[in-house]
């Protein structure tokens, strides 16, 4: 069995992948940090006796998305997990960073999504995990470009889950959706959360567990999941104004 994890040199992707490896898979691991990323390798094949490729390269680029496709076959498990965010005022924010977050955050994984998913449903077997956020239920002002990729991912999710379900498919379809979890996120996006923050490692104990289960919503933490309700709940206009307080919060800190 073979797992390919995107954004596994840091963060939930690297202690995904440490999860999935003690489970028994091979790994691809891709990331652009090839220093990370062969360190990571060397300490999975150690621990775990398994078989580890490393693939340093930018999913921002089109592509390299396809190049990696074309390179990494028989996947028994995707992890979309590349990624990172932005804050501040949309008018003030860097078009270039957020063109690039809308690239890594959006066009990857809606490539590789769709290249695996049909191998997937070829062979009649897989898993999809899409690394989302709890962000991606509700209106981020001063981390909009990142609220709405989240979304994107979210809804597409939701959406090929249906497909699946109509086709009587065997590939599965999940989504993780955290809320703030310790990692290098918050350096590259030049933030400090004021709500708790999650351990990585716990998360992606957690993530593994329940898309080995068959879960589709993958929430961790029950605060998280009552943010999850409340997002439903609330008015949208009462969202933004209490996601708008709270990024204000994080720019001031």
């Amino acid at each position: 069995m073979k797992a390919l994890v995107t954004g596994s040199s840091s963060g939930i992707g690297k202690d995904i992948a440490r999860e999935l490896a003690k489970r028994g898979y091979d790994l691809v691991l891709v990331a652009r940090n090839e220093e990370q990323l062969k360190k990571l390798a060397k300490e999975l094949k150690e621990k775990n006796k398994i078989e580890v490729e490393t693939i340093a390269m930018d999913l921002s680029k089109i592509e390299n998305c396809k190049e990696l496709h074309k390179k990494v076959q028989n996947v028994d498990i995707l992890v979309n997990n590349a990624g990172f965010g932005d804050c501040g005022n949309f008018t003030k924010t860097s078009l270039d960073k957020e063109i690039s977050m809308i690239n890594t955050n959006i066009v990857a994984y809606h490539i590789l999504m769709k290249l695996y998913l049909i191998d997937m449903k070829a062979k009649g077997s897989g898993k999809i995990l899409n690394v989302a956020s709890i962000a991606g239920f509700m209106p981020g002002p001063l981390m909009s470009t990142y609220y709405a990729t989240k979304a994107y991912i979210v809804r597409i999710s939701e959406s090929i889950r249906e497909e699946l379900k109509k086709e009587k498919s065997n590939v599965q379809i999940s989504i993780l959706c955290p809320g703030p979890v310790s990692t290098n996120f918050n350096k590259v996006a030049n933030v400090k959360f004021h709500m708790r923050e999650a351990n990585s490692m716990q998360v992606a104990k957690y993530a593994v567990k329940k898309m080995e289960q068959g879960k589709f919503y993958i929430v961790p933490g029950i605060d998280v999941k009552l943010a999850k309700i409340g997002a439903k709940l609330t008015p949208t206009p009462l969202i933004s104004k209490i996601t708008y307080m709270v990024q204000k919060r994080k720019i001031e800190r």
